[in-house]
């Protein structure tokens, strides 16, 4: 339905407005997600844009549940909701707005248009309709409703048959909205349709619901993901409407953003890693600073900055910066932005992550050794779960098991290495790494052989796996009496 065009046309209206509001201006932003599942990532990141927005102007930002589908809404998709946005950081600046709770308000302006004559009762039967949607098709022409009750008399409406409201739209003329991500963007008014905005029930449409809400809550950006744009035009229908019978209607500055797709160019599915904030969370063990700093970058940047704090994201955003062309989610990218975060992070804070998801891995572990052992564990780690993995050898009970390639690392020759180890390691009375590692460096010169092939079987014996932190600082965080046990129990 919509075009976009590099030339602002006459017609009906433009909605027109700086990206940049006037200091005089009072920015209000909103997130209005519906409640019918997860916080989907792409939810997220328009929360975030949202959030940044009026942040950046020293505005608002309020926070809608648009719980109308009354059977597909639930309790713990808002619970769910409300939960991942506070994780993020990202809750409101008042408290949340559920639509549903408002239907009386809608169903008062969807009247008040009724009785100006912008809008009409339409007593067309869903049989009708379905009859010339196919005689439409059956010509192969799109369907256009005509509705002969658009201008009848409204003394000839029937008094005992059900009908619905309809809006008016405009039939001539086209409209331009200057939005504010997309540009300009075009729509004939012909191709604008007489929606319903109250069913025959007497409950309001989503078309109808979001543009009082919007209105009720002062919102002056309406920021959202490109699919909504054709919306935008049908909305303006009432909003115009309004305010011709009373004033306060202003357009609002609408702010399209394109939505994610994944790394192969498709739309973004579970496939890619669609999943819902709390499985990136939970799951995945990501931090919530990584996925913040990872979505603020998904369509938008600042000249070449990667890491961006929140201070800086707020000072440096500008929607007019988001970029018009669909994003591609990168997992591996969310990763290794999330190790960055990993080894920025508290290391207490870390423990307090870490020690729920060791729980499943070993049967005891000691908070105090795990908070000693952080600095070494978390360099390596690129999500809470490698760090919780990582610092299982800590905790495992003699005799070790070992995985597969620790396994093929203590070969006959390997294991008569490690005795030779543990001679040396029995004298030793500076039990510190650097001293270890001096130690064991003048003990691979004297045999003649790399450090590796010290070291190799070192970690094999000591943790169990092939990979792990340094290896003098596991020996240090093991202690002398645990690492010559271990070291023992895989000797030749």
């Amino acid at each position: 339905m919509a075009s976009q065009t590099d030339t602002v046309s006459a017609g009906s209206g433009t909605a027109s407005a700086s990206a940049s509001p006037t200091p005089a201006a009072r920015v209000v932003t909103r997130f209005a997600p519906s409640p019918t599942g997860f916080l989907h990532i792409g939810g997220a990141r328009t929360a975030l844009f949202n959030w940044l927005f009026a942040r950046h102007h020293g505005g608002t930002y309020l926070l809608r549940i648009e719980d109308t589908d009354r059977a597909r809404s639930t309790d713990a998709a808002i619970e769910a909701i409300f939960d991942g946005l506070n994780w993020l950081g990202l809750g409101g600046d008042a408290e949340p707005v559920f639509q549903f709770a408002r239907s009386d308000r809608h169903a008062q302006v969807a009247h008040q248009l009724l009785d100006a004559g912008h809008a009409y009762r339409c007593y067309l039967t869903q049989e009708e309709l379905a009859a010339r949607r196919a005689k439409a098709q059956e010509e192969r022409r799109p369907f256009r409703l005509e509705s002969e009750w658009r201008d009848a008399d409204p003394a000839t409406w029937p008094a005992d048959k059900p009908y619905v409201i309809r809006v008016k739209a405009p039939r001539e003329g086209e409209t331009v909205i200057e939005d504010v991500v997309q540009g300009a963007i075009t729509v004939q008014n012909v191709e604008i349709d007489d929606y319903v905005i109250l069913r025959g029930d007497g409950t309001p449409t989503y078309m109808l619901a979001v543009v009082v809400d919007d209105h009720d809550m002062g919102v002056t950006h309406v920021i959202r993901g490109d699919d909504h744009i054709n919306n935008a035009f049908r909305q303006l229908v009432i909003i115009r409407a309004m305010n011709a019978i009373e004033g306060g209607w202003p357009d609002p500055i609408y702010g399209h953003i394109p939505l994610i797709h994944g790394a192969d160019g498709a739309k973004l599915s579970k496939r890619h890693g669609a999943l819902g904030v709390d499985a990136y969370r939970d799951e995945m063990g990501l931090l919530p600073e990584a996925v913040f700093n990872y979505l603020l970058r998904l369509g938008w940047g600042h000249g070449d900055e990667e890491i961006i704090s929140r201070d800086q994201a707020v000072e440096w955003f500008d929607i007019a910066n988001v970029n018009k062309g669909a994003s591609r989610f990168d997992l591996k990218k969310l990763l290794n932005l999330n190790g960055h975060y990993l080894r920025e992070a508290d290391d207490a804070r870390l423990v307090d992550l870490v020690a729920p998801r060791l729980d499943a891995l070993v049967p005891a572990h000691d908070r105090a050794k795990l908070a000693e052992a952080m600095p070494v564990l978390k360099v390596r780690a690129a999500d809470l779960n490698e760090l919780a993995k990582g610092a299982v050898f800590l905790f495992a009970q003699r005799p070790l098991a070992l995985d597969e390639k620790a396994q093929g690392l203590l070969t006959a020759d390997a294991r008569a290495i490690l005795a030779k180890v543990i001679t040396r390691l029995e004298g030793a009375n500076d039990w510190t790494a650097a001293t270890l590692e001096a130690n064991l460096k003048q003990m691979a010169e004297e045999l003649g052989v790399g450090l590796g092939k010290i070291a190799q079987p070192l970690r094999a014996s000591l943790t169990g796996q092939a990979t792990s932190p340094g290896i003098f600082d596991v020996l240090v965080l093991l202690g002398k009496e645990e690492s010559l046990a271990r070291l023992r129990d895989h000797a030749a």
